[in-house]
């Protein structure tokens, strides 16, 4: 909490304006009683007209000079809390873009959607009522009060006993309803996950006819949702009543006293009527102090959540300097890596070992989750080893600054993910200065150049968000062009032509290999046939190095690797036989 209100250090003059001219229209408004009463005692009573107009336009001047107040602060009170939202939501961003794979996943996606949006809303709303109403309220309740005293103590006693009995109701709700309000936003992360799994996952849910089980699933989960907000709803719709009720007793109680008093010719009607008025500004102001609190119970219970973003570390720490690039022969070695997903039981990958030398094209291959993917995501640091090292270039990677060691690395990820705008913005990702020609030769490596040619404008055509527009295959094409632009030394395709035909993996394959001259390439696939020309394959199970070498060795002394390719040649004979048979 401590940090996101330091965000309003930024905003200190706005901060401290709009409070002041709050409290300035409220020492206005105190006023007004005294002249109403003014008006009755002397004016109405006296049957003096000049009166009665002389100050009648005090009590406009008092309404004007308390409208310029309230409008200015407002202003402020508006300025410093958009400032506020907009400088907590840029930070959040780039806080969030600094953590590593591991806390992102542990937090969740759906629940830093909420965090960056819905929570930071609700503590925008927060600031800026704190900052108009913070003074102004509990100012006007004091005021009221001491005003009172000043025209009549034993009248003013009612509000000694009404004001202290308002603030535990007040009080005693707010405190009930923070955690409440804190299991409101939790409800409320598990709806929006579900949201965008389905939104996501349209096409899988649609194919296995799925609708009405998700909408099952989703009516109770906004049920439960519904259910909880009622609740503290009627929590929190109990501070109004009851608050009326006391000060509406208090007003029946001041008449009563004030009647007496009147009567005996201590008080005057005047007085009696600026009490019930000050009684009335408290109820006015209590009200708005409890809907003050209502939010700022919501803004405390989002604010706890903004801040356990912040307070997460980021546990892959980048080198403060880096180091001297120098290029040696050995480009990637894994020395005794162990790796662990936290909270895991058990490694992803134990002791892994090998060196891949410059130009080397590295083939990875092995059942599914024995920790392929994991292998390559340790090269760039995505996630950092839980024992042992990974060199680039004979330098820890720990070693170099992020900039220095994912500039030369390109990297296409299992899922092919690219953004709304032209198919040149997505190419510019790997390279910002890249020119039409470096653009073309780029996809023509990445066999995708009939996919420009399908396209009216070429490589001006929009691909919306998440290339749906796009063909799977036309997607993979597309992200591998992205990564070879940069023309990196070390090139990562981690099952990237998986929907690709044989024909055009095989192309591929022998593009790159061609084209360019130099470059280390790791490619994971569960296809023997896409790396069995490989320099070098590493054949993984349960995490462990089952074998290394080239096609021809593993298939004589790597049971595994034999296993893979037997089945695989099984299938493919399989489906030539009942082709053939189709006929």
């Amino acid at each position: 909490m401590y940090k996101i209100t330091n965000y309003l250090r930024e905003y200190k003059k706005e901060s401290i304006i709009a409070p002041l001219f709050k409290m300035l229209e409220a020492s206005f408004e105190l006023f007004v009683p005294l002249v109403m009463a003014a008006i009755v005692d002397i004016g109405i009573k006296e049957q003096n007209n000049a009166y009665i107009i002389r100050m009648g336009a005090v009590l406009i001047l008092l309404g004007i000079v308390g409208l310029v107040c309230s409008i200015t602060a407002q202003y402020f009170a508006a300025k410093a809390s958009v400032g506020f939202g907009k400088s907590v939501r840029r930070d959040l961003f780039a806080h969030i873009n600094s953590l590593s794979y591991t806390e992102i996943d542990q937090a969740g996606t759906s629940t830093l959607i909420t965090r960056m949006t819905n929570d930071i809303n609700q503590l925008q709303s927060g600031v800026n009522m704190f900052l108009r109403l913070f003074l102004r309220s509990p100012f006007i309740v004091v005021g009221a009060m001491v005003m009172a005293f000043t025209v009549d103590i034993k009248a003013a006693l009612v509000f000694v006993l009404a004001i202290p009995l308002l603030s535990v109701v007040v009080f005693g709700i707010m405190l009930y309803s923070i955690p409440l309000y804190q299991k409101v936003q939790k409800a409320l992360d598990h709806v929006l996950l579900m949201t965008r799994e389905n939104l996501v996952g349209a096409r899988v849910i649609r194919a296995f006819c799925r609708q009405e089980d998700e909408k099952q699933d989703y009516r109770e989960g906004s049920d439960v949702l519904m259910q909880m907000q009622t609740f503290v709803g009627k929590i929190s719709a109990m501070m109004n009543p009851v608050t009326y009720i006391i000060v509406n007793a208090a007003i029946i109680a001041i008449i009563w006293i004030g009647g007496v008093q009147v009567s005996i010719g201590n008080l005057t009607q005047g007085e009696v009527i600026a009490l019930v008025n000050y009684m009335s500004q408290i109820l006015v102001e209590l009200v708005k102090l409890a809907n003050l609190i209502i939010l700022l119970t919501k803004a405390a219970a989002c604010s706890k959540r903004v801040g356990e973003v912040f307070a997460m570390s980021a546990s892959v720490v980048e080198h403060p300097t880096g180091v001297d690039l120098k290029p040696t022969e050995n480009k990637v070695e894994f020395r005794n890596v162990t790796f662990t997903y936290q909270g895991a039981k058990e490694p992803v990958l134990k002791d892994v070992s090998f060196t891949v030398k410059k130009g080397q094209t590295i083939g990875i291959i092995g059942g599914t989750g024995c920790g392929k993917s994991t292998l390559v995501n340790l090269i760039p640091r995505f996630y950092d080893v839980t024992e042992g090292d990974v060199f680039v270039d004979q330098v820890n990677v720990k070693n170099y600054s992020f900039h220095q060691l994912r500039d030369r690395i390109g990297v296409v990820p299992q899922k092919a993910v690219l953004f709304n705008g032209t198919i040149a913005d997505n190419l510019r990702w790997g390279k910002e200065d890249a020119t039409e020609q470096e653009m073309e030769n780029a996809i023509q490596i990445a066999q995708g150049k009939d996919v420009i040619a399908s396209k009216k404008d070429g490589l001006e055509e929009i691909i919306l968000q998440g290339g749906k527009n796009l063909s799977g295959g036309q997607r993979q094409r597309l992200t591998i062009a992205r990564a070879l632009i940069r023309q990196p030394e070390i090139l990562i395709l981690d099952d990237s032509a998986s929907a690709l035909d044989f024909a055009t993996d095989a192309k591929l394959r022998k593009a790159i290999k061609e084209q360019t001259k130099g470059m280390t390439v790791f490619i994971v696939s569960q296809r023997a046939a896409t790396i069995k020309q490989a320099d070098q394959i590493i054949v993984l199970e349960d995490g462990a190095v089952a074998g290394i070498g080239i096609h021809e060795e593993l298939m004589k002394k790597c049971d595994v690797y034999q296993e893979i390719v037997k089945s695989q040649d099984d299938t493919a004979k399989e489906k030539k036989e009942e082709k053939e048979d189709g006929r």
